[in-house]
């Protein structure tokens, strides 16, 4: 579940730039795939202020993101980092690490809301939807198939319930705007 997380992370902070993408998602999978459980997210209490932050900060972490170089390693280089501790704290927060924390709690609803019905179903539900639409596909390689399928099972086993559930209702708040932060294939 942390890779699905990651990926919301960077749907914000990427809607934000496609080579986040790539070091954060492979960071997160490099980890699944050296055997290493993923880390659960340390689960806070959101506020509107921080979601708004998350929202307002997106365009200047995308422009850092954009430019930077693009690494085989999960670590963002140290100028680009630095670039973004900067956006980070121009928009409130102590440093880049909370940016992301924040995100990765915005993300951990989001992964569980309904996009038609904007209602929370709990991220399980929603990932056994995925899955079953994943079997249902005609198109994929069968081996693709069952990779993604092994991968989505074993996100299932990972999945925490939500700790806050006051992040819930103030999520859904701001879900339209949160959506359009995303890229559309997300």
């Amino acid at each position: 579940m942390r890779a699905t997380r990651h990926f919301f992370v960077l749907a914000v902070s990427l809607a934000l730039a496609a080579p986040a993408a790539l070091v954060l998602a492979s960071a997160a999978v490099f980890a699944q795939d050296q055997g290493g459980a993923p880390e659960p997210v340390k689960q806070i209490v959101l506020s509107d202020k921080q979601i708004e932050a998350v929202l307002a900060a997106q365009k200047e972490i995308a422009a850092v993101m954009a430019k930077a170089p693009q690494a085989e390693s999960d670590q963002i280089d140290p100028k680009t980092m630095a670039q973004l501790e900067g956006v980070a704290k121009k928009y409130k927060f102590a440093n880049y690490a909370e940016f992301e924390l924040v995100s990765e709690n915005i993300g951990l609803v989001m992964d569980g809301v309904d996009p038609q019905t904007k209602k929370y179903l709990g991220a399980d539900v929603m990932l056994k939807r995925q899955i079953a639409d994943l079997q249902a596909d005609k198109k994929m390689a069968p081996k693709d198939k069952k990779e993604a399928l092994d991968q989505m099972s074993a996100q299932l086993k990972e999945i925490a319930p939500i700790q806050n559930p006051g992040n819930i209702d103030l999520v859904i708040k701001y879900y339209d705007k949160l959506s359009a932060a995303m890229p559309q294939n997300e």
